[in-house]
């Protein structure tokens, strides 16, 4: 059936059901709740800063009470730098695997030096976020604090969430009273980083940038250097390397090579360095798990992906993601579906089950296929690789360790014969994105009736933070399983109806999909702007989902959208990329945003949601 008139969310509930990965730059808006922890027994003698938290952690213990959240499914692993030319501008070291530092650190330098110390800034936000069901207008801006620190070459990294949506953005040295004004030279939503720069001269003075460290091992001590909640001054929290494994990047919504360390991380944590006991930074902290079963597991972005990030930014000015395979598959552990693909026994691989139509493989893969190898590393029937010694890790993380644009061997085995082929890898065009990139919600009114385009966010907007069990199962399934079969498709919908004479009975549609306009197809919003402005017919025929059809004569339903636009306040009747005539192509891209999810790992996600499994974010 469709869907009903929407309700307005009950905040209390929201605030019951919140996520167990929370993200932490919105200290101030979160409660905090603490509880002691034990100490941490360092393997090496070491005086704590003054201002630290002298072994024992403030964490924010979950509610036991509350409905926990689930990690989302997405895309590839981690990269590396390969230009030493690169390299100098942008601070980032040659690395492989492991990554190898760009020079020792001086020994004056551990990780309670003051040197490094220095080089960690508080960042402090001015958020204004999009109103996504009302995307004419904006929602109350709101302040944050977070942590960054500093690179050569003038820059400053921290999280991507701790700038998300941001109007204004400031940093301050340790000690100082003065806050620089920053800019936000680039923005990696997957990896969940964002790049810096401080124009004023003085914020520069004596500061010395960090030295990015190997690949830690597992047990290996780190200490995560930051301003968290519970007061003003930075705070130093200490553990070891707990796992290292291909993570889901809450913020965005993908999934990347990843580091779980015991050490606290808190609100206003995110985007502060982790030092081994050399002083080299190994990793930036970005989110923790909340769940009433665990207890100290937070997580840093390794230096593989930070190179990726700096490397992709030095190469084209700007971020263009991790590229993807456009592929669904899974599993070949079965041996009678391996022997009903004709496979031999020494033969190893992973099924395809669909392809993106607007990936590249799309033109060499086909269904059924079995993908053997990637670039000469040879696939596993459970879909993994070898990682480092006694190690194996989702292949998906040779997938991004390439760049958009580069080329990649693929050996596939296709009706018991295996082929070769070579493919240009790109970023994944996903028909509901997960982000809309920092841009304004497209949006048409016409009599009313107000149009849009599905994203995440938007859906988060209207149903809430458990938007994937109260949002229509039509649109639940285009954002789990749809496929843009072009790069400019959008799923359309009427939001809502602003009540009118000229509408008089149609009040009660919301959140429809949109399929024709006078039985022309609707491919996205752009298109159905531009074929309601043609149209020349006596009345406008909408095909909705569900067979609703709603029809309105054309020419007092043009004429009555002025007088309606005044009663609610609204300037336009579009939003300006659709008076630009220009299809927002960009807003149905999720750049590095990898789909090759195999069927049983989505199952098993689909379970989690529904049994409440936390995960969290900062």
């Amino acid at each position: 059936m469709p869907p009903g008139k929407k309700h307005k969310n009950d905040v209390g509930v929201l605030e019951r059901k919140a996520q167990a990965l929370t993200f932490s730059p919105p200290s101030d808006s979160i409660e905090e709740r603490s509880r002691r922890v034990s100490p941490r027994t360092r393997s090496r003698s070491q005086k704590v800063d003054a201002t630290s938290t002298d072994g024992e952690a403030q964490v924010n213990a979950a509610d036991p009470k509350r409905r926990n959240t689930r990690r989302k499914y997405g895309g590839g692993g981690t990269t590396t730098a390969d230009a030493a030319a690169v390299d100098m501008a942008t601070g980032a070291q040659p690395s492989g695997l492991p990554a190898k530092p760009r020079g020792s650190a001086p020994k004056s330098y551990t990780a309670d030096s003051d040197i490094i110390m220095e080089a960690v800034v508080k960042v402090f936000c001015v958020h204004t976020e999009p109103n996504y069901s009302l995307p004419w207008q904006r929602k109350r801006q709101y302040s944050s604090s977070s942590s960054g620190f500093v690179l050569p070459g003038r820059r400053i990294l921290t999280n991507a969430h701790c700038v998300d949506h941001y109007t204004q953005v400031k940093v301050k040295r340790r000690g100082s009273d003065v806050k620089h004004v920053a800019s936000v030279l680039s923005v990696g939503t997957e990896c969940d980083i964002a790049l810096l720069t401080v124009e004023d001269d003085k914020f520069w003075d004596g500061v010395e940038p960090v030295v990015f460290g190997q690949l830690p091992q597992l047990q290996d001590a780190v200490t995560v250097v930051g301003y968290p909640i519970g007061g003003d001054t930075m705070s130093v929290t200490s553990g070891v390397v707990s796992r290292i494994e291909v993570t889901a990047y809450m913020h965005g919504s993908s999934e990347l090579l990843g580091i779980q360390i015991d050490a606290a991380i808190n609100s206003g944590n995110s985007g502060g360095p982790a030092f081994n006991d050399a002083g080299e930074c190994v990793g930036i902290a970005f989110q923790s798990l909340k769940h009433e079963d665990a207890e100290n597991i937070g997580y840093i972005i390794p230096t593989p992906v930070i190179e990726h990030f700096l490397t992709d930014y030095a190469r084209h000015g700007r971020y263009t993601g991790f590229p993807c395979l456009g592929v669904e598959w899974q599993k070949m552990e079965n041996p009678d579906l391996r022997a009903a693909l004709k496979m031999q026994p020494d033969q190893k691989g992973v099924l395809i089950r669909r392809v993106e139509p607007t990936s590249a493989v799309s033109e060499v893969l086909r269904q059924n296929d079995v993908l053997m190898s990637f670039d000469g590393v040879g696939i596993a029937n459970d879909g993994t690789v070898p990682f480092r010694s006694g190690e194996r890790i989702s292949f998906s993380y040779l997938v991004s360790n390439k760049y958009t644009g580069e080329e990649a061997e693929l050996v596939v085995l296709h009706e018991g014969k295996q082929r070769t082929v070579r493919v240009s890898l790109r970023a994944a065009v996903r028909l509901v994105p997960f982000h809309i990139r920092g841009l304004p919600p497209s949006y048409l009114i016409v009599a009313g009736l107000v149009f849009t385009t599905v994203t995440v966010p938007y859906l988060r907007s209207e149903y809430g933070k458990e938007y994937d069990f109260d949002a229509p199962v039509k649109l639940l399934d285009k954002m789990m399983h749809g496929m843009a079969s072009h790069a400019d498709e959008q799923v359309v919908v009427l939001s809502q109806v602003l009540a009118s004479d000229v509408n008089t009975g149609y009040e009660d549609i919301c959140n429809t999909q949109v399929v024709a306009l006078n039985n022309a197809p609707i491919k996205n919003l752009a298109d159905l702007a531009a074929k309601v402005d043609a149209c020349t017919d006596s009345f406008l025929c909408l095909d909705l989902d569900y067979n609703q059809k709603v029809v309105l004569d054309t020419a007092k339903a043009k004429a009555a959208t002025p007088d309606i636009l005044a009663v609610h306040c609204i300037s336009n009747d579009r939003s300006s990329d659709l008076v630009k005539s220009t299809p927002p192509v960009a807003s149905s891209k999720m750049d590095g945003q990898s789909t090759e999810v195999p069927s049983d790992k989505k199952d098993k996600l689909s379970k989690a949601r529904k049994r409440g499994r936390p995960v969290t974010a900062y």
